[in-house]
């Protein structure tokens, strides 16, 4: 029997992880991009313990841990610079047995390309359609159409997935949370807290990363698909007036460097992650909003994951993707149930009595119990 070979639609974080995990098992890989060059889109985030020891698992822990930064003690603010709670980095860290890291998405995003061999990353090809029984995966590539078959066909193609539209039709498209958000990496030597501050129906966050720079975002509730001819003026309206660093983080960051989405999110969930020998993950599975951390985390989780439970190759394929999705569709479901949870009564509650019975309870909220609450969703373990 030759060796299997897995077709990997989309190269972003989850496609890539999954493809190293697939490799790492013996699969032979190909990973197809729409984008004409490898890049990945966006800015900065932070990898929660869960997401370090899949990392770990694929052999790219150590790598990750010198690009990145460990978090540095922070929490959560109001927008006059008070503080709710306070998380020490240490305790998070004695709590789960590793510290959480922010890292920019473009250093992560090429230690997993690099992990590949040459070859397997093909650029400019736009997938159109596939065949779960097979599989097959239909692409274009200036404009000449290729049937590519495999034994194994991944959906990582994120949150307008084709894959996803393919073989789940009956699947609505993402659906809007009701926030939007604003991302910027910016080049700032100070050290600043990994914290997250409030106000009524607003968050700003940073996120020291490494080499010198640190990762701000901040949400609003806003109707979709907004857009301002400045948007750094737009955050600058907003969060102008709130403690410091904020406004001298925004003064300090460049108006191209500003990236403006509609966050958004898969609603109703999928009721099956795989089809035939077609597996989804990542944003294509479980599309969740931010609010928790998390989004990257899962992917990668479905990435090990799927490694593992396809080690004997095609052997009983069938039951190794139900086993995948028995393993990944209740956790991932459960923390996009979480994330916006999250957003309902942190991001967006705009009302004053409730905004000041949040904070109070908050703040009456002892340290130890406010730790276990973010290592909830953090506390994972790759399987053996």
């Amino acid at each position: 029997m030759g060796q299997p070979h897995a077709v990997v639609v989309g190269a972003g974080i989850g496609g890539l992880a999954a493809a190293v995990a697939l490799r790492r098992r013996g699969w032979r890989v190909t990973v197809l991009e729409r984008a004409d060059r490898p890049r990945e889109l966006g800015t900065g985030l932070t990898l929660m313990a869960n997401a370090l020891r899949g990392l770990d698992a694929l052999g790219l822990g150590d790598v990750v841990r010198r690009d990145g930064r460990p978090d540095t003690p922070g929490g959560l603010r109001t927008r006059d610079g008070r503080w709710l709670s306070r998380i020490e980095g240490a305790a998070l860290e004695a709590a789960l047995g590793t510290t959480a890291l922010g890292i920019h998405r473009t250093a992560l995003h090429r230690l997993l390309r690099d992990a590949l061999p040459p070859g397997a990353l093909r650029t400019g090809v736009e997938v159109v359609d596939v065949d779960a029984t097979a599989p097959a995966v239909t692409c274009r590539t200036d404009g000449a159409t290729e049937v590519l078959a495999g034994d194994l066909a991944v959906g990582a193609d994120g949150l307008n997935s084709t894959l996803r539209r393919r073989l789940w039709p009956a699947a609505p498209p993402p659906a809007y949370s009701g926030s939007t958000a604003w991302r910027a990496a910016i080049t700032w030597p100070a050290p600043v807290a990994t914290a997250v501050t409030w106000g009524p129906g607003r968050e700003f966050g940073t996120v020291p990363l490494g080499d010198g720079r640190l990762y701000w975002y901040a949400a609003d509730v806003a109707p979709p698909g907004g857009r301002e001819p400045d948007e750094l003026a737009a955050v600058r309206e907003r969060f102008g007036d709130w403690h410091e660093p904020i406004p001298a983080l925004v003064a300090a960051t460049p108006p191209e460097a500003v990236l403006r989405t509609d966050l958004l999110h898969l609603d109703p969930p999928l009721p099956t992650y795989v089809r035939g020998r077609v597996a989804l993950l990542g944003d294509a599975a479980h599309a969740m909003t931010p609010h928790l951390g998390q989004g990257a985390g899962q992917a990668i989780e479905d990435a090990v994951v799927l490694g593992a439970v396809c080690a004997d190759g095609t052997a009983d394929l069938p039951g190794a993707l139900a086993s995948y999705d028995t393993q990944r569709r209740r956790r991932s479901q459960a923390v996009a149930r979480a994330a916006l949870r999250t957003a309902r009564y942190g991001q967006q509650l705009r009302n004053p009595v409730a905004v000041a019975l949040r904070d109070t309870a908050i703040r009456l909220t002892p340290s130890r119990a406010a730790l276990r609450g973010m290592a909830r969703y953090a506390d994972w373990q790759p399987p053996r």
